[in-house]
């Protein structure tokens, strides 16, 4: 990540927080495990999967690939 000026050092996967999912308009998974057993969401929350490949035990250009997708994908979306 540090490739594209994102600083993700101090990054650590976490669960949502109830009250943030409760307080927020969408929700978006980007794996079929966290699709798959995503928390209950509320109603009035909007939940799309925007599935990617997962690059975890593959080499490092498979993750640039991926990172490169996601950032595509978040553009799209951004510009929509």
């Amino acid at each position: 990540m540090k490739e594209v000026d994102i600083d993700i050092s101090n990054h650590t996967s976490d669960l949502i927080d109830n009250k943030i999912l409760r307080q927020s308009d969408l929700v978006v998974t980007l794996c079929s495990d966290a699709d798959e057993n995503c928390p209950v969401i509320p109603p009035n929350v909007k939940k799309e999967h925007w599935g990617f490949d997962d690059p975890a035990g593959k080499s490092w250009s498979e993750f640039q690939r991926v990172r490169d997708e996601i950032g595509q994908k978040i553009k799209q979306f951004y510009d929509n």
